[in-house]
């Protein structure tokens, strides 16, 4: 969030404030509205919230714990948008980012009644990824003094389903979009160019080093029907496109200076298992269904097994350990591996393409 979010949001807040039954509002929310629709509840202030924003991020915590606490450090989160609006009536429109499309913690669900979480869920996640006082990715300390007295009683928790707005119905809430619609997508064009696809589902989640194994190992899997013209249970039949959808993630240890996303690190992983295999004819793209991974200009990258070789090998490991794809892949000479699509006004997570010919 910037100030940008800070003057949006009061605004937002204004006009929701000044509703009466008459008045219908319309709420679009996507991906990313977390950080969009920012109003932080006293005392804390923005640099509280930013810092708080890269905390989370290092801590490798997934989104939807991330939006738990996030909706307790502000004004129109978990609900509170809503319940600002009150008696008006309330249709908002979603575009999820999140898997499985939780309503009330896309964009840390601001229309949504949190009947999921309190504040001890909150304090709990704190003390679990090492957000407490002296751990490895500490909050300020004004944000976990907040999250205390929410704790103690001290301070009101988000609006529940038993809130006028909930409670007489004012508030609905659509899916208007979402990771599944983006998979299916993309397994019909890969049908379109000659592809069999397999989806291998829209809830892929965990370390995204880890899942690039099993993607590679799912590939190798698939080429070996090359030179086996019988395989006795075979994933698919050549050419395939293994499609998946969900969002991994890169844990960063403190003071991190690497420079790239899940979706980079995924696919430099992917490359480098490819060259240890000698796997070819396979080709791995990973994006951010936004265009942006991770703080970059790159909406992810796409690789094949020559990208790492016995020349670059050293070069990629290092860029791993130091969680610098996006510097590796910029540097590798010829390969154009960085996908730069620029902002694409939509985020439903994101979309992995393993393509076996």
């Amino acid at each position: 969030p910037d100030a940008r979010s800070v003057a949006g949001a009061s605004e937002i807040l204004q006009l929701a404030s000044s509703s009466d039954a008459r008045t219908l509002v319309l709420v679009c929310v996507s991906g990313g509205g977390s950080a969009l629709f920012c109003s932080p509840r006293d005392p804390l202030q923005l640099d509280d919230l930013m810092a708080t924003n890269s905390r989370l991020l290092e801590s490798g915590m997934p989104i939807e714990y991330m939006n738990v606490i996030r909706k307790r450090l502000e004004n129109g989160k978990g609900g509170r948008l809503s319940a600002t609006a009150y008696p008006a009536t309330v249709l908002t429109l979603v575009l999820s980012d999140i898997i499985g499309d939780p309503l009330d913690l896309i964009a840390s669900g601001p229309t949504v009644p949190d009947d999921g979480s309190n504040w001890d869920d909150a304090c709990r996640l704190v003390k679990e990824y090492g957000l407490d006082a002296g751990g490895s990715h500490e909050l300020p300390q004004s944000v976990l003094s907040l999250l205390q007295m929410g704790k103690d009683g001290k301070l009101d928790d988000t609006p529940k389903s038993s809130h006028p707005i909930f409670k007489e119905s004012l508030s609905e809430t659509i899916l208007v979009g979402n990771n599944y619609a983006a998979v299916m997508a993309a397994a019909e064009k890969a049908e379109n160019m000659g592809y069999n696809p397999v989806v291998l589902g829209t809830r892929i989640d965990g370390e995204a080093s880890c899942v690039a194994g099993s993607y590679v190992a799912m590939a190798e899997m698939l080429s070996r029907q090359r030179d086996d013209t019988y395989v006795k249970y075979p994933i698919g039949t050549l050419p395939v496109a293994l499609i998946a959808g969900g969002e991994t993630i890169v844990t960063l240890p403190p003071k991190c200076k690497g420079k790239g996303g899940r979706n980079q690190e995924l696919a430099l992983t992917a490359a480098m298992k490819m060259h240890e295999m000698g796997l070819r004819d396979v080709v791995i793209a990973s994006v951010g269904t936004d265009g942006t991974d991770g703080p970059t200009d790159a909406a992810g990258a796409i690789v094949h097994g020559g990208i790492v070789n016995d020349l670059t090998i050293g070069d990629a490991k290092e860029a791993l350990k130091n969680h610098d794809a996006y510097t590796f892949f910029e540097e590798a000479k010829g390969t154009q591996s960085l996908v730069m699509t620029g902002p694409t006004g939509t985020n439903v997570a994101d979309v992995c393409i393993t393509l076996v010919k």
